[in-house]
């Protein structure tokens, strides 16, 4: 992790690949493709996410091979395994949300459930509040910019008009059902 306790890239694919496990066992191909497919759907293809090797999840005993071996090996998470994964979605978020921080926040999301429900209202206070930190910025960012070109301008709007949609967004599902 960073200083401030938000992941690096290669935590965000262990969030990945230990989240999916968490969720059902799955061959060791399969669970490569589907953290390589989600990876390049939110922050496009990037070596620097995709060089990380399953097999250092075996090899720190966070995974484990059930049967098989190679790319048709089942793996499931390991006690250890959860363990990381709850670390993991408790790390903080960056701001102002670049695309490893986009896909930390997204990976969060998709897997919050599997924390418990007073864990899961903690992280997404969390989220709330790194959205309104950014938020706050870019409406300094547009009120000391009044004399900025319009496209700029409309772009900071649109921005903002998002950011808002996002907080309204997760209010509503942390409200209880």
């Amino acid at each position: 992790m960073f200083r401030d306790h938000s992941l690096i890239p290669t935590e965000a694919v262990r969030l990945a690949a230990l989240g999916l496990l968490a969720e059902g066992k799955r061959r060791y191909g399969d669970l490569a493709a589907e953290v390589r497919h989600f990876i390049s759907c939110v922050a496009g293809p990037s070596l620097e996410l995709m060089g990380t090797s399953l097999e250092l999840l075996r090899y720190e005993g966070l995974v484990a091979a059930e049967a098989g071996a190679g790319d048709n090996a089942t793996l499931v998470i390991t006690p250890a395994g959860h363990a990381a994964l709850a670390a993991l979605l408790k790390a903080r978020l960056r701001a102002p949300t670049g695309d490893v921080n986009r896909l930390a926040l997204l990976l969060k999301l998709r897997f919050l459930p599997l924390l418990p429900a007073g864990e899961q209202r903690d992280q997404i206070a969390h989220i709330a509040e790194s959205l309104e930190s950014e938020l706050a910025r870019l409406r300094e960012l547009r009120r000391s910019q009044g004399a900025a070109p319009a496209p700029f301008r409309d772009w900071l709007d649109h921005d903002i008009a998002a950011l808002e949609a996002r907080l309204d967004a997760l209010a509503e599902s942390a409200r209880p059902q």
